[in-house]
């Protein structure tokens, strides 16, 4: 159990109409606690510039052009940087033979992103546009010298046997094309009367190119920092050093800029063209990076490489799958359905309280829950640190946690609040709920993709299994199996009491065993691979229990506790370099294993469909 505090109104709505916090739609219909000792900030384990929009923030309307684009199709993004040849690329790890392809087409791209400048440059009404743009078309051409180089320092044949893909020809028939005005909305090419009909045309050019040149520059920051000085053995060194160079960034901010310029005057519906083409050239770039052929063993995507083996998939819900914490929500069903006064309270099947009563009475629940909670933190971080990675001691920990929330649990359940709460409600309530961008897509991918013999299940210290199981069969995903506490019915309306199942770390973790142990199959001789995903202290047995753990978010008592007992937080992408690193030829897929004392770090359910799933 999670009490969520917060110090602002909201929206009086209809019950169960709720909204993620960060776009300032309405959550609930009253005061609702949303501020909690392990609420999570959507902090990045990755570059800020690239990962800041993951959780689904609304981009600020003061900010540029290209950062919003940015934001808004920062999907894409993830889906290159995890893709195959990136992520080997990365490690240093790429074949020459399959690098030796890449160049031959990125040079064929190149050259038409350098012609698509020229015709920019010749659309362009300002001198200093022009100039800018001829600069920009400079630095393609320098681009092409370093891919000279490659040619020169590895005696690489780039012409041999190495025809244009279809992804890459799909790519540069769409920029060609852009700059020639083959836009829609846009005038036929020798139509274009205007300078600022022309000038539009530049602007529209601009709006494809510009995610390339953010995107490499992403990719060249990421590399970068995972670049070991000392190892000589990194092959692509020079690669990474061009597009993290501060050259390189410097011309992926110009391009940025002079988008802004060229597309201030515009109206809204030519900004619409403008993003559209953004979104294009991001699916593009995507395509390309997965087009290129391996003929090595690769760590991504995870399901294609364990297509062979029994996959468990368990997650937490309040909070790694929601933006609103369940025990909110059920606060908001009964405050707004408690009869208001006496007179409404007469005849009623259950005694309830008064709703002004019953909300002080909340209210009051969270507070101690909020003051009792930091205290049993601060008790389990004062115990001595851990040298080294201590799973017996975190257990031993985490005891008095579990004795914490059993204890607050009995409060509300004493308090009469969860008293007079009807099904249906719940059910609409659950149905209504907003979860965390991309994660319905992550468990409706995973049970459909064929011939993957895969299970999902979540558990929960959610009070009430029915809104979980209400909101993900209104996703589509009813095969989710739930695992949480239940309240108890008489005739369909709750009578305070909770069958209790899961209401502590101990208990998530004698669950996530129970499930394995119950699902084996006795002729079965390998185990089948687990990934956990959470977000709070309470997942911290299972996350480290799992094969992979997965930590959504960045919760602050989770990584105090964790780090405290010798777990390490290692960024996703990281941590999938690394093993590439390690990844052999002998090896099908890489090996994953549980109680390792190390946990994932991502900021979205983006970033686990990309690396589980590709693209």
């Amino acid at each position: 159990m999670r009490f969520l505090f917060s110090t602002r109104l909201i929206n009086n709505n209809s019950l169960g109409l709720l909204r993620s916090p960060r776009t300032a739609a309405p959550i609930c219909s009253l005061w609702i606690p949303i501020k909690s000792p392990v609420f999570r900030s959507a902090t990045s384990p990755m570059a800020a510039a690239a990962f800041s929009s993951a959780m689904a923030i609304t981009p600020n309307s003061e900010e540029a052009l290209a950062r919003k684009l940015w934001i808004k199709f920062n999907r894409e993004s993830l889906f290159s940087i995890y893709s195959p040849f990136a992520v080997c690329l990365a490690a240093g790890s790429l074949k020459i033979d399959t690098f030796r392809q890449y160049i031959a087409q990125d040079v064929h791209f190149l050259k038409a992103f350098a012609h698509a400048y020229e015709l920019a440059e010749e659309c362009a009404d300002d001198d200093d546009d022009k100039l800018a743009i001829s600069d920009l078309r400079k630095s393609v051409m320098e681009e092409l010298k370093m891919h000279d180089s490659f040619v020169q320092d590895w005696d690489l044949d780039i012409s041999k046997e190495v025809s244009i893909n279809s992804a890459t020809l799909k790519y540069t028939e769409f920029l060609l094309a852009t700059a020639s005005g083959k836009v829609e909305g846009c005038k036929a090419p020798g139509m274009l009367d205007t300078p600022f009909e022309k000038t539009k045309v530049a602007a529209y050019t601009l709006g494809a190119v510009t995610p390339c040149m953010r995107l490499y520059a992403f990719l060249g920051k990421e590399f970068g920092a995972l670049l070991d000085p000392s190892d000589v053995k990194q092959p692509y060194k020079k690669w990474v050093d061009n597009y993290s160079s501060d050259a390189f960034q410097a011309s992926a901010k110009q391009t940025e800029d002079l988008l802004e310029k060229l597309s201030v005057s515009m109206t809204g519906e030519e900004l619409d063209i403008i993003e559209k083409l953004y979104q294009q050239a991001m699916k593009l770039e995507v395509e390309f990076f997965h087009a290129q052929p391996l003929a090595q063993p690769t760590i991504v995507p995870l399901l294609k490489n364990h297509s062979k083996d029994d996959l468990v998939i368990f997650s937490d819900f309040d909070l790694t799958c929601t933006v609103v914490d369940s025990s909110a929500i059920l606060a908001e069903i009964a405050i707004v359905t408690a009869p208001k006064d006496e007179l409404s309270r007469s005849g009623l099947q259950i005694h309830r309280m008064l709703s002004s009563d019953l909300r002080n009475t909340w209210n009051l629940l969270s507070k101690q829950y909020t003051e009792h909670y930091e205290e049993c933190i601060e008790n389990i971080l004062n115990k001595e640190k851990a040298d080294k990675f201590d799973y017996e001691g975190l257990c031993k920990a985490l005891e008095q946690l579990s004795d914490f929330e059993k204890q607050a649990n009995n409060r509300v359940i004493e308090s009469g609040v969860l008293k007079g709460l009807n099904l249906e409600d719940i059910k609409r309530a659950g149905e209504r709920l907003i979860l965390q961008d991309g994660c319905i897509n992550v468990f409706q991918k995973i049970l459909e993709t064929e011939n993957l013999n895969a299970k999902v299940h979540v558990l929960s210290y959610c009070w009430c299994g029915d809104l979980i199981r209400a909101a993900f069969c209104a996703g589509g995903v009813d095969a989710v199996e739930v695992h949480a506490n239940e309240f108890t019915f008489e005739e369909s309306i709750s009578t305070g009491e909770i069958e209790r199942k899961v209401e502590s770390p101990i208990n998530k973790a004698q669950q996530f065993k129970s499930i394995l142990e119950n699902g084996k199959d006795i002729n079965e001789k390998k185990s089948p691979l687990t990934v956990y995903i959470g977000d709070s202290v309470g997942d911290l047995l299972c996350l480290l229990e799992a094969d992979i753990g997965i930590v959504v978010g960045s919760s602050s008592s989770l990584r105090r506790v964790g780090t405290h007992f010798g777990v390490s937080f290692v960024p996703l992408f990281s941590g999938i370099v690394q093993k590439q690193k390690q990844q052999t030829e002998e090896e099908s897929s890489s090996t994953w294993k549980g109680l390792s004392g190390t946990l994932y770090t991502v900021s979205s359910w983006a970033e686990i469909h990309s690396f589980a799933l590709g693209w």
